[in-house]
């Protein structure tokens, strides 16, 4: 591993890397765009399944205490009620009277006065707005209208029939409550005890009043995310337990430790559910920013559920037969800010001894998304037989490439800008000695390995 010290990635070094090398898309581009959505690219969208199932393995299959669940975007519209999202899930928005631009009025007032007003209502920041003559950041002009609440939940028509709000349906701004709506299916078919988990990974949506910094905030995004179900009296060690968790996935998945940090939500922060809120934060280009969030969310949403449902979500202990209400921890992790991250993470330019700078992403081999490269050294036979030979022994293992056009090092430049941790060249000598030589991506260094221990050596390294 190279251990020199990585170029910081600016935004826009990202946001190119992206577009050009098919990591990222902008959403609909050939209308000219539709802003705030991203389609992922084929190289993109191999990074996100490695991260999603390798969270996967980690959090549900090694785990003898969690089993997962696909539940639906649309839930009945009762079940948002219950959990206070129609009444409290709002941002307070404020206007620009005369460029007509869109503020979250909270940030707005952080972003030109440098103070925290997590804790205000809606009269107190207009009242700031106006007494410190806060100007608008794309007109300049001074002019706002007070602050008002705005629900982030997208709405849609279940039918045509009525046109009146029994019609109404939200699509899910979180994953959470679909695994709140089938804890009693779990507990009466899978066998569970106390402590135990429902992990979902999917999508939620929510109409963000200023989304941006790329994928960092989007009005579409994906979630991979736990409800740890446990007794009250077991919340700290518990809580303790998954804030260690997941520190360590940060390190697996390769995330730098001097870059990720924690940030306890103040009591004013606080989500109406949660009695306690550990973000894990990231040092991103444009700032540190949450990355991953722990809430002990206590038996707020199933005791709800109970009350609106009129269906009983008691837990029963089949040894001591006591009944009652679990508690919840929840460790809840983007899978947007996940590759995100990685992508600042892992991006660097390098200045080598010829002069010559090459980008790298230095993922780990655990979520790169190409695994190894084979390359003819020339795009002749047998060369070329050769190596197609040995990809086709490879591609039903890994995901990896086969590429004879080009220089060797012009290859070798495109998969390290790709973040391919290893490339295998066939030359003439592997038709001597049936041997290929095996670059490693950040040391650049290269060994000769026989073809039948191919498989055998990716296997240690990956």
């Amino acid at each position: 591993m190279n251990d020199k010290k990585r170029k910081t990635a600016s935004l826009k070094d990202i946001v190119s890397l992206c577009k050009r090398r098919g990591f990222i898309f902008p959403g609909s581009e050939i209308y000219g765009g539709f802003a705030n959505t991203y389609s992922y690219g084929p190289y993109g969208s191999a990074l996100k399944k490695n991260i999603k199932d390798l969270w996967w393995k980690r959090f549900v299959q090694e785990r003898r205490d969690i089993v997962g669940i696909d539940g639906p975007i649309l839930l009945h519209p009762k079940a948002w009620e219950a959990s206070g999202h129609v009444q409290g899930f709002n941002d307070a928005l404020i206007d620009c009277k005369e460029c007509k631009s869109r503020y979250r009025a909270d940030h707005l007032i952080e972003s030109e006065l440098n103070i925290v007003v997590d804790a205000l209502d809606l009269k107190e920041l207009t009242d700031l707005v106006k007494k410190n003559n806060v100007r608008c950041p794309k007109c300049g002009e001074k002019n706002f209208t007070d602050a008002r609440n705005f629900n982030l939940m997208f709405q849609t028509q279940m039918s045509k029939t009525t046109g009146n709000s029994a019609d109404i349906a939200y699509l899910r701004p979180e994953t959470a409550q679909a695994i709140f709506l089938e804890y009693k299916n779990v507990i009466d078919t899978m066998r569970v005890k106390l402590p135990f988990g429902i992990a979902q990974i999917g999508k939620a949506f929510r109409n963000e009043i200023t989304p941006g910094n790329f994928i960092f905030r989007v009005i579409e995004f994906e979630q991979m995310e736990i409800e740890y179900f446990i007794r009250e009296k077991d919340w700290q060690p518990l809580f303790e337990e998954w804030l260690k968790n997941m520190h360590n996935w940060c390190k697996d998945i390769g995330l730098s430790v001097d870059k990720t940090h924690e940030h306890e939500h103040s009591k004013e922060q606080l989500s109406h559910y949660s009695k306690k809120t550990v973000d894990i934060v990231y040092d991103f280009p444009f700032g540190t920013s949450e990355l991953y969030g722990l809430a002990y969310r206590t038996d707020f949403d199933l005791t709800q559920h109970q009350t609106f449902s009129n269906v009983s979500l008691l837990y029963i202990d089949q040894e001591t037969n006591e009944r009652f209400i679990p508690h919840v921890i929840e460790p809840t992790f983007g899978v947007d800010r996940t590759i995100l991250a990685l992508l600042c993470d892992s991006y660097d330019e390098e200045t080598l001894a010829d002069g010559e700078t090459r980008t790298v992403l230095h993922f780990s081999p655990k979520v790169a998304p190409v695994k190894a490269a084979v390359f003819p050294l020339m795009k002749k036979e047998p060369l070329a037989e050769k190596a197609k030979e040995i990809y086709d022994s490879l591609k039903s293992i890994w995901n990896v490439e086969y590429d004879e056009s080009g220089a060797i090092g012009k290859r070798y430049r495109r998969q390290d800008e790709l973040g391919t941790p290893y490339c295998i060249t066939i030359d003439y000598d592997t038709l001597e000695d049936n041997t290929v030589t095996l670059r490693d991506r950040d040391s650049m260094e290269q060994e000769r390995i026989p073809v039948d221990k191919i498989e055998e050596t990716l296997r240690k390294l990956i």
